[in-house]
């Protein structure tokens, strides 16, 4: 490197694709962990064999060259992760237990600001937001870890055919075969893929919903809970493999093993370009609230359709930037 300045202007240099590295390895890995541990070692990569590096292409498209073999080695284990639903049946409130699975199971909750940067590009904001919430991101997992690469690089990032090809070290046509594939498979399961962006989580009815659902939430008014959800309203709460469908099961799970959690308090947060909020239940011991989840929503036709819960506080929470406790 020669001297302190060119150290420091490289650091900066590299500092400055930190929050879109951790965007693209997010998509690839399914963990806000795992992508923060990728773009590190992407970034030290980069560090190291910056003298090698010749400028035949972009310093951007060369880090993403870095961050995907970085997260191609980290998936070669065929490890992929998955929502509840992706795994089992959902159960009647009746047969309901809570059996955890071990974290690297679970797709993982990641927040807004450390995975999309910041644009002036509506529509461009609008397609990063959609390709991290948790139902196209479920989907993203479906697929082997080359077509998910391609699939990201091509209709999320808008790269050409041929700058995937020269990153992959491939044939233009060997990358359109792989496209074509991805989006059969996406289109099989449904999720068609981040076009068709839904719209701003918070337009005027959304944000009244969430409101009301605030109230209801807070208060535990079951009935008011039930006119939010959607009929086939879906609850998750990873690391737990249960999962339930429709208001009765989810309201009744509410007043009976969830009944700790009447007289919480929840706080807006921004997860996978949906609207959430950390939830912290009444803290018997010491008083104020103690943290219970992060909730993640997913909302349609002005009803809740999804009810994210992610349990493991003490990951979340710091992640998020959240206290571990709040005062009555």
């Amino acid at each position: 490197m020669g001297n302190g300045t060119a150290t420091a202007d490289l650091d900066v240099a590299l500092e400055k694709h930190r929050t879109e590295l951790t965007g693209y390895c997010y998509r690839m890995l399914g963990s806000s962990f795992e992508a923060e541990d990728a773009v590190q070692d992407t970034l030290v990569r980069a560090w190291r064999s910056y003298e090698k590096f010749e400028g035949r292409s972009s310093l951007r498209s060369w880090l993403y060259r870095i961050a995907t073999n970085v997260c191609l080695d980290m998936l070669s284990a065929g490890s992929k992760r998955a929502r509840p639903m992706d795994l089992t049946e959902s159960t009647p409130l009746a047969q309901a237990a809570l059996a955890p699975r071990p974290d690297h199971t679970w797709l993982e909750p990641v927040p807004d600001a450390r995975v999309l940067p910041t644009t002036g590009d509506p529509a461009e904001a609008a397609v990063a937001k959609e390709s991290v919430r948790l139902a196209f991101m479920a989907a993203l997992q479906q697929l082997p870890p080359k077509q998910r690469a391609v699939l990201i690089l091509r209709e999320v990032l808008a790269w050409k055919a041929s700058e995937v090809a020269e990153l992959l070290g491939t044939t233009v046509a060997s990358v359109n075969s792989a496209l074509q594939r991805a989006r059969a498979t996406l289109a099989e399961r449904g999720d068609a893929g981040p076009a068709g962006a839904v719209s701003d989580p918070l337009d005027e009815e959304q944000q009244r919903l969430l409101e009301r659902y605030v109230k209801a939430f807070e208060g535990y008014d079951m009935s008011a809970l039930t006119e939010l959800l959607h009929e086939d309203a879906v609850m998750t709460m990873p690391p737990f493999d249960l999962w339930l469908r429709g208001p009765a099961d989810i309201t009744g799970f509410m007043t009976t093993l969830g009944a700790s959690c009447a007289g919480s308090r929840l706080l807006p947060v921004t997860a996978n370009g949906l609207p959430g909020f950390a939830h912290y239940k009444p803290d018997e011991e010491a008083g104020g609230f103690t943290p219970w989840a992060v909730q993640v929503l997913e909302l349609s036709e002005g009803r809740i359709t999804g009810f994210h819960c992610f349990l493991d506080c003490e990951r979340w929470f710091p992640l998020f930037g959240l206290p571990l406790h709040l005062e009555a």
